[in-house]
């Protein structure tokens, strides 16, 4: 008995399925390569199923970048206790480095100001929970008086901005990949003095 595949919408979780085919796509050929009609091909559903989902493009390039963001907070809230013990620095800068660069097309969407108006809401709630670990372990860091005043958010902001700056070394190659930990035990050195009161 030959089975075929319908092309109806069939899927129990079209949209999940739709993201992670969208992601797989972004990581293999970049923001150009996707397009609802493709994903509805790779996907085996009629062209029209993904607009159940996604109105257009952009509202699934905003998808992708949410669940990204959200994926990066939960990556900072598994930070064991011992990982983010008393200079909770090191684990975070591992965290979002590993983060970065296992997904820097994502990273890239994520940080793009392309966003659409109507993700607003959504994409701050997602953006504040991806930091709200860095933000709070600053914050307690300063409570105990081992980290300079000032608003927390804008300090741990300013630390992620330097993370990105090495991922982006790192994955244009001008930074080798074996020397990772090196570069970022210097980052996270340099930050880490930059944060201590004088």
């Amino acid at each position: 008995m030959v089975i075929t595949r319908s092309r109806s919408y069939h899927h129990g979780d079209l949209r999940a399925e739709l993201l992670r085919r969208a992601e797989d796509t972004l990581r293999e050929s970049g923001v150009d390569g996707l397009s609802l009609r493709q994903l509805a091909r790779d996907t085996g559903v009629s062209h029209a199923a993904p607009t159940r989902h996604f109105p257009d493009r952009q509202a699934l390039l905003d998808a992708l970048a949410v669940a990204g963001f959200e994926r990066l907070g939960a990556d900072f809230e598994n930070l064991t206790p011992a990982e983010s013990g008393i200079d909770p620095m090191p684990a975070m800068a591992r965290t979002y480095l590993r983060f970065a660069t296992e997904n820097s097309a994502l990273l890239a969407l994520m940080f793009a100001r392309r966003h659409s108006p109507v993700a607003g809401d959504v994409m701050s709630r997602a953006v504040d929970r991806a930091f709200a670990v860095p933000v709070a372990l600053i914050a307690e860091g300063q409570a105990r008086g081992d980290l300079i005043p000032g608003d927390p958010r804008r300090l741990a902001l300013t630390a992620v901005a330097a993370l990105q700056g090495l991922a982006t070394f790192l994955g244009s190659g001008l930074v080798a990949t074996e020397a990772a930990q090196e570069w970022l035990d210097d980052l996270v050195t340099h930050v880490t003095l930059g944060l201590k009161p004088r």
